[in-house]
């Protein structure tokens, strides 16, 4: 049983250690958005984000569902205490640094124009 809870928080502290993952993280804390939103946010490639959306998702801190052509990601619903702890630390805290108010500011900004004028989708 403890082998179990280890193995869980070893890899959701691993996901948490990359600071792409942790910048999408905190957006999604927010609200759920589109993989364009986030390339847009973070100024990052779709291969990018995707390559670090995959892992959260394994991860189980994140879940996506598809509308149309479109890809949306939130935040799973917590697990754990921990992982209940860590979302709300997020949104207490992490938004008040520079760096990551930054990220939310261009997240808010970004939301307001229609997907397909953020996407590089045909």
């Amino acid at each position: 049983m403890m082998e179990k809870s280890i193995k869980q928080y070893s890899k959701l502290f691993k996901a948490l250690s990359d600071e792409t993952r942790l910048r999408i993280i905190v957006l999604l804390t927010e609200r759920e958005l589109c993989v364009c939103q986030i390339e847009e946010a973070l100024s990052l490639s779709q291969v990018k984000v995707s390559r670090h959306l995959t892992v959260l998702r394994y991860s189980g801190l994140v879940e996506n569902r598809q509308e149309g052509i479109w890809v949306y990601y939130s935040l799973a619903q917590p697990k754990n205490k921990i992982e209940e702890g860590l979302f709300e630390s997020f949104r207490k805290y992490l938004y008040k640094e520079d760096y990551f108010a930054n990220d939310l500011l261009k997240m808010k900004e970004c939301v307001l124009r229609p997907l397909k004028t953020i996407s590089k989708k045909d």
